[in-house]
């Protein structure tokens, strides 16, 4: 009888042993998901990659976390790498793409904050300042929708053209032009096709992202976009993460002192944002 009581001890107690142990497990998983440290962000590759590089990813291991940066050479793959779990986060995209391409691929995404960003500019080898822009000049800009009415956007604030008043901005094209009173001589080409048409046009309205890849100086434009906020770049997470740990530190991150004194020496040209011109 004293052999059976021991031996049902002993099976109690090694079943609460064996419950406690699956307790704390379970507990160090639950952890370690609620604050996890190694986290991958995307970027595409070029300023934006080196942005999260030497401005962000700094802060965050200070932080603790172990950051990878994922590099891409296309528009598609970082939202789809985000929405699948291969990725934390990305950086490359304004508010219209982010919202576009989420709805198209049934994705859900949001922006976490909005980052310093390479302007469209004006640029030009014929006129060293939008005064001497001389009458029928001809124009190269980007002849997708977005980049067009921004390029549209960057002339009639050069005091170039005019654009039609009841006309959203954001939508504008060469036929919402009111006033043309040089009679430029608009030529639309592919974006990533601008930088090489400097040499060949009078003006040409090139993104800054395709600037810096070419080895432009943002700094030789003879204007640069005020750019809206809608069109500046911005860090962007799943939606079911926005109020991650991870979500908090990163935008933390990105609001630092330490995150802006690397912008204002590594990317010159950039336009910042309203919140950091406010601050």
């Amino acid at each position: 009888m004293k052999k059976v009581l021991f031996a049902l001890i002993l099976v109690l107690s090694l079943g609460v042993l064996a419950a406690c142990g699956s307790s704390d497990q379970s507990s160090s998983k639950d952890g370690e998901k609620a604050e996890k440290k190694d986290i991958k962000i995307g970027a595409t590759a070029g300023p934006y990659s080196d942005m999260v590089t030497k401005a962000i990813k700094p802060v965050l291991e200070k932080n603790g976390y172990k950051v990878e940066v994922v590099e891409f050479s296309d528009y598609v793959q970082p939202n789809l790498a985000l929405g699948n779990g291969d990725i934390d986060a990305n950086l490359f995209q304004h508010k219209i793409y982010m919202e576009n391409f989420a709805k198209q691929n049934n994705l859900e995404l949001s922006e976490l904050v909005i980052v310093p960003t390479a302007p469209m500019g004006i640029f030009s080898t014929k006129f060293k300042s939008v005064d001497e822009i001389a009458e029928g000049s001809t124009v190269s800009l980007p002849n997708d929708p977005t980049n067009l009415a921004r390029a549209l956007g960057v002339l009639e604030d050069a005091n170039l053209i005019t654009i039609d008043s009841s006309i959203d901005p954001l939508t504008a094209s060469e036929k919402n032009v009111k006033d043309n009173p040089k009679k430029l001589k608009f030529t639309p080409i592919e974006a990533a096709q601008l930088p090489r048409s400097v040499e060949s046009v009078d003006l040409a309205l090139v993104p800054g992202n395709f600037a810096l890849a070419a080895k432009m100086n943002l700094l030789d434009a003879l204007q640069l976009e005020d750019m809206p906020d809608d069109y500046r770049n911005r860090v962007v997470v799943n939606t079911k993460d926005l109020d991650s740990q991870l979500a908090k530190d990163l935008k933390a991150a990105v609001e630092s002192e330490e995150f802006e004194k690397t912008i204002d020496s590594d990317f010159q040209g950039f336009g910042k944002p309203e919140w950091m011109k406010n601050r």
